[in-house]
C-alpha cells in the first residue's frame, strides 16, 4: 500500500517542488490550494497518484469537512505539508488587531485544526510526519514583515508539539526560509521591481526543489524539531 502526503499551499513554488519530491518516492499526492487550474497542471505532471482538492485554508471552520474529503481519497495521511501563511509584508505600524486576527486564521488556526484531524491516526499507528515551511521573519521581528508574528505563534506551537510527541513516533519540523524562492508571488514581484528600476528589498533567491530536498531530509532524519536556509 503507498503512502500518502497533503500539500497545503500547493503554488508554483516551494508546494509544488515538495509535491514532486515526495511522488518521486512513490507517495500518493493530495494537492490543496484555493484554485484549481493550477493544481489540475501540477497533477497532470505527477501522474495518477496526484489527487486535487480546492479549499480555503484561511477558513479553519471548514478543516473537518476537508479532512474527510483526504480521507475518502487516499485515507489516514502518512505525511503532511503546510506552506500556507498569510502575506506577512505588512508594516509594523499599520498592524491592527483586525489585520492579526486574518493572519493568525492562516497562519495558525487552520493548521491547528488539521494537526487535531490528522494527529491520533499517527500516534495510534506510531508513524507519521508533520512539516512547515515559512519565512525567516518567524525567528525575528522585522519592521517591514510584521504579518510574521504570525508565523512565530506557528513555530512556538510546532516546537512544542514536536517535544510532545517525537517519542510516539511522529516528526514535527520547521524549516525557514531567508530567500526568495523562485517562482514564488515574492520572487516574481522582486523580478518586476528589478526589471522596472522601482526600489525593492533584495535578498538571494533559492531552487524550490533545494527546499524540497531538504524537507525531506528533515523528515527521514526525523531529528532536529527545524532547519534554516540559508543554514
Amino acid at each position: 500500500m503507498s503512502k500518502s502526503i497533503a500539500v497545503f499551499g500547493a503554488g508554483p513554488g516551494l508546494g509544488q517542488a515538495v509535491a514532486h519530491r515526495y511522488a518521486q518516492d512513490g507517495y500518493e499526492v493530495v494537492l490543496i490550494a484555493r484554485r484549481r487550474e493550477p493544481l489540475d497542471l501540477i497533477a497532470k505532471e505527477l501522474g495518477p497518484t496526484a489527487h486535487v482538492i480546492t479549499a480555503d485554508l484561511a477558513d479553519a471552520d471548514a478543516v473537518p469537512a476537508l479532512a474527510a474529503q483526504i480521507r475518502a481519497t487516499v485515507g489516514d495521511l502518512d505525511a503532511f505539508y503546510y506552506g500556507a501563511a498569510a502575506n506577512g509584508f505588512v508594516p509594523v505600524l499599520d498592524l491592527t488587531p483586525e489585520r492579526v486576527q486574518d493572519l493568525m486564521r492562516l497562519g495558525v488556526y487552520s493548521l491547528l485544526e488539521l494537526v487535531r484531524e490528522f494527529l491520533p491516526a499517527m500516534i495510534i499507528r506510531g508513524n507519521g510526519v508533520i512539516l512547515s515551511a515559512q519565512g525567516a521573519s518567524a525567528l525575528q521581528g522585522n519592521p517591514r514583515v510584521a504579518g510574521g508574528l504570525t508565523l512565530a505563534a506557528q513555530r512556538n506551537y510546532l516546537q512544542a508539539l514536536h517535544a510532545e510527541v517525537a517519542g510516539k513516533g511522529v516528526y514535527v519540523g520547521g524549516l525557514y526560509i531567508g530567500a526568495a524562492i523562485e517562482n514564488s508571488a515574492w520572487h516574481l514581484e522582486m523580478e518586476r521591481a528589478k526589471a522596472a528600476g522601482e526600489p525593492f528589498w533584495e535578498v538571494p533567491t533559492v531552487d524550490p526543489a533545494e527546499l524540497a530536498d531538504l524537507l525531506w531530509n528533515m523528515h527521514n532524519a526525523k531529528g532536529e524539531a527545524e532547519a534554516r536556509y540559508p543554514a
